[in-house]
């Protein structure tokens, strides 16, 4: 990397305070009562980690909240509070505007809606397809998977009693974000979705009874939805941060909705720079574009095949199809899959949802079989032993995921492109240390290709904790981004920052900058690029 030190100059209005507008102190949790489910009278305030006062972020902020509203909730890790207006949409846009104006306030955001991406199923099938299409039981000659990986089903709860189930939790059974309580026990007959997930990714395998998973995985259960399968942003957000810190290999969200915010790309950034990754639905209204949060870069985004292992166009059952578009990362089986649900029952249902924990499952036998894998390692090995399966790529990605030729490619063969070829890429990195003096300093790098068709580049950066600092990157250019112009931007509160790109321009160097938006110190910049 070559490095070239560049300063920028902010808004004058980032200078300026804006009074009475919050007031923090105290608050440590949510708040008791506080309704599971949609929060949509509530906007997300992130507050920088290198303002001013470098300490709590109740020191950020002034101290009365407009009106009636609240202070309902806080994150510390993901540096973010949520503010609850009730019954008065102008009061929330008011406050958005004058808020992000507002010195160390970082972004405000409508604290959105998310739901399960399932569509369900009429009948039941007389057995499982799903293992077989992604050719687990090759793989299982090699390895069934194993309890030192863990998935985390990020969902509604999980019936960690069930049959098929129970051998595959620890005493740590996970948590409840929507009730805010220790037990992600499914609540009501209805709550059914998260089971499902857990069983496709992780059934016991081999134990003479029900389903066999894709892999016999440790699963952790954070129930982030509620009985009806709506949830939102800040719960969401939470449950990722916390099975990050769990020691998740793997999350799987087999959820969506919204669009893109601050707070839920925040989260699956802390999980990727803390070693897990996520793995998301496409969605299912048959549109061009992916859901969030598989559309974020750190996520791998997962698209649904059918039993003929054909791109699911349309559902059998219902309206829509897999959502699809160039964000696609890979496909798995989705339609008809049966699985566990509560009540040591099982059932068939239909969904990117279902082919989420397929690709899961596939991603736990890789880790399985090769321990010592990155994160940006598995999500690009998950992606280079799929199989074509004869789509467009905005439909299947790099193809079907292959559980044969994952744990293969831990003893360097097992491909992709078909059943029967191809090969495991390399992957080359290198880390560059600098620092930030203040709030107006950049530093600027240049990455030359290493390899002629690399299929991902992760770029990564560790700063100092009592600072926030960004990164943004340009491609395909040979000029440096900036806070105003950049193609990739991270942007948390804090100094901990990742960008994925899948399939890169290479016809100019990378250009990288590392921006201090308040605060100094040191920082180390780390650039993995893939063949």
């Amino acid at each position: 990397m070559r490095d070239s030190n560049s300063q920028t100059r902010r808004s004058f209005l980032q200078l300026l305070g804006i009074s009475g507008l919050v007031g923090l102190s105290g608050v440590t949790s949510a708040t008791p009562g506080r309704a599971p489910g949609p929060k949509e009278d509530e906007i997300l305030v992130g507050v920088s980690a290198g303002t001013a006062d470098a300490g709590s972020m109740e020191s950020h902020v002034d101290q009365h909240v407009p009106g009636k509203a609240e202070v309902v909730h806080k994150n510390e890790d993901l540096r973010y509070v949520a503010v609850k207006f009730p019954g008065n949409e102008k009061a929330r846009e008011n406050f958005i505007d004058a808020i992000t104006k507002r010195d160390g306030i970082k972004y405000a955001e409508k604290n959105s809606t998310h739901s399960v991406s399932l569509t369900p199923s009429d009948g039941r099938f007389n057995e499982q397809y799903a293992p077989q299409q992604v050719n687990a039981p090759a793989a299982w000659d090699t390895t069934l998977g194993s309890t030192d990986v863990t998935i985390a089903v990020i969902d509604t709860g999980v019936d960690y009693t069930h049959t098929d189930l129970e051998s595959q939790f620890a005493s740590n059974k996970g948590r409840d974000f929507a009730d805010d309580d220790s037990d992600p026990m499914p609540v009501g007959s209805n709550e059914s979705h998260g089971t499902h997930v857990a069983g496709i990714a992780s059934g016991t395998t081999d134990n003479g009874t029900g389903i066999a998973g894709i892999s016999n995985s440790r699963i952790i259960s954070g129930r982030v939805l509620g009985a009806d399968g709506y949830g939102s942003t800040a719960d969401i957000a939470d449950g990722i941060k916390w099975a990050t810190d769990q020691g998740a290999d793997i999350i799987n969200m087999s959820l969506g909705g919204g669009s893109s915010n601050s707070t839920m790309k925040n989260a699956v950034s802390y999980a990727v720079n803390n070693g897990a990754l996520p793995i998301c639905a496409n969605g299912n209204a048959g549109s061009s574009s992916v859901d969030y949060p598989a559309a974020y870069s750190e996520c791998v985004a997962v698209a649904a095949s059918r039993e003929g292992d054909e791109f699911v166009d349309s559902w059998r059952d219902t309206t829509g199809g897999s959502n699809y578009g160039p964000k696609t990362d890979v496909i798995a089986p989705g339609e008809r899959v049966l699985s566990s649900v509560p009540g040591n029952d099982y059932a068939s249902y239909s969904g990117t949802s279902m082919a989420c924990p397929a690709a899961s499952g596939v991603a736990a036998l890789g880790v399985a079989a090769d321990p010592d894998l990155t994160v940006s390692e598995l999500r690009n090995r998950l992606k280079t032993t799929a199989v074509d399966i004869g789509e467009p790529s905005e439909k299947q990605g790099s193809g079907r995921v292959d559980a044969k030729n994952i744990v293969d490619a831990a003893d360097g063969g097992g491909g992709g492109g078909d059943d029967d070829d191809g090969g495991d890429g390399g992957s080359t990195s290198e880390t560059v240390s600098g620092s930030l003096s203040s709030w107006y300093d950049s530093a600027s790098y240049s990455w030359d290709w290493q390899y002629s068709s690399p299929s991902e580049l992760s770029i990564e950066l560790d700063g100092p904790s009592s600072a926030d600092f960004d990164l943004y990157v340009n491609e395909g250019t040979t000029t440096a981004p900036s806070p105003s112009s950049s193609d990739y931007s991270s942007r948390s509160p804090n100094s901990q920052e990742a960008i994925t790109i899948s399939t890169p321009d290479t016809s100019t160097a990378l250009q990288v900058t590392v921006d201090s938006y308040s605060g100094s110190g040191s920082f180390d910049l780390t650039i993995t690029e893939s063949s």
